[in-house]
């Protein structure tokens, strides 16, 4: 068997999860769409992309503009009282609608608001994964309740092929301009999350996804990551791959491609130093 048709026939068996992409207006920024549906198409096809939100307010504009664009179907929702949020429970509504169907692997919820993390959880409880995605505003307990949770700030750098480093870029660019005011400097500091490198947690992950010879595969490593901290990603350190931060950390692991048995693929596998 050539490599071309052992390549086809690993890909043809990886199943395509069919997705349903449902995004809180109220909670979630245009700017970050184009980022989001490309990260959205590594896990899977969204079969399904709704928006809920009021687009009669002016605050819905840069919504609209990009809708048509990506084939995004608005589901409009009049504020029927002031304090009262009247998307959330359409979207909720809408999402075990869907759920019923049973024609879904999955949900991506995109939103930064808490009040979703019970859909989340019963999402989970009937076998379906949930993918987050929200600024770095979102409570931890909506993070922690899906499989996988992205930042959108990541996303909104994801057309530069340069690592996502925190402090983010527009945070560096205001420093640049104030360089004359060090006040300024450390107040948008103070503003921004640091992000501390998890040594200790990625050594403690990497201990329990080590088999018995001593090593653990890449794809193990980094599915274990997730299972303990599901808003782990490697961009928030500066490093576009999990495969990159652990070949850059020279210090902490030690790394050997191999090749895949009955393929000219290698696998990267890894053990602490």
């Amino acid at each position: 068997m050539n490599h071309a048709t052992t390549v086809a026939r690993i890909e043809s068996e990886e199943p395509t999860l069919r997705l349903a992409v449902l995004i809180d207006a109220d909670n979630a920024q245009a700017a970050v769409i184009e980022g989001l549906l490309a990260e959205i198409a590594l896990s899977g096809e969204a079969t399904v992309k709704r928006i809920y939100g009021d687009f009669t307010a002016p605050t819905s504009a840069s919504w609209k503009k990009v809708l048509q664009h990506y084939a995004i179907k608005p589901v409009q929702q009049f504020a029927y009282s002031t304090g009262k949020n009247a998307t959330d429970s359409t979207l909720i509504i809408d999402a075990m609608d869907l759920l019923y169907t049973r024609k879904f692997d999955g949900f991506c919820l995109i939103t930064s608001d808490s009040d979703f993390t019970g859909l989340a959880m019963r999402l989970r409880e009937e076998g379906l994964k949930v993918f987050g995605f929200g600024e770095k505003k979102t409570p931890e307990a909506f993070r922690n309740a899906c499989h996988k949770f992205v930042f959108t700030e990541l996303l909104r750098a994801s057309s530069v092929d340069e690592p996502v480093h925190p402090p983010s870029p527009p945070v560096k660019a205001r420093r640049k301009q104030a360089q004359q005011k060090p006040a300024p400097q450390k107040s948008a500091a103070a503003s921004e999350p640091k992000f501390e490198f998890p040594k200790k947690f990625l050594l403690t992950a990497l201990e329990q996804s080590l088999g018995d010879a001593g090593w653990a595969l890449l794809g193990t490593f980094g599915r274990y990551l997730t299972k303990l901290q599901p808003d782990f990603d490697s961009r928030l350190y500066g490093y576009k791959k999990l495969s990159d931060l652990v070949k850059a950390k020279t210090d902490l692991f030690v790394t050997e491609e191999r090749q895949a048995p009955g393929s000219n693929q290698k696998m990267l596998y890894l053990r602490a130093k």
